[in-house]
């Protein structure tokens, strides 16, 4: 019983981190090939420039998403306190 808690509480731990940070990750990932694809084509090699539009990027993506992702860590961890007395007992 104690296996089955621990891996049902694990599952929904993992589920909710990969469904949260998935929007900053995507757009991180887009920003960055979009900026690579530029340096290459142009042959710039600054760093700053990989660098800067991402950290904007995803800021303003935590910004958009901010209220939705605290929304859902909020909702598992009053599901997770909620069920407690089923998880222990």
């Amino acid at each position: 019983m104690i296996t089955e808690m621990i891996l049902k509480i694990s599952q929904d731990s993992v589920y909710t981190i990969l469904i949260v940070i998935a929007p900053v990750a995507g757009v991180a990932l887009v920003v960055g090939l979009l900026v690579s694809i530029f340096q290459a084509t142009t042959q710039i090699q600054e760093q700053t420039l990989a660098f800067v539009p991402k950290i904007v990027a995803v800021f303003l993506t935590i910004l958009i998403f901010g209220a939705w992702m605290l929304q859902r860590v909020v909702d598992f961890t009053q599901h997770l306190l909620g069920n407690l007395s089923q998880y222990v007992g």
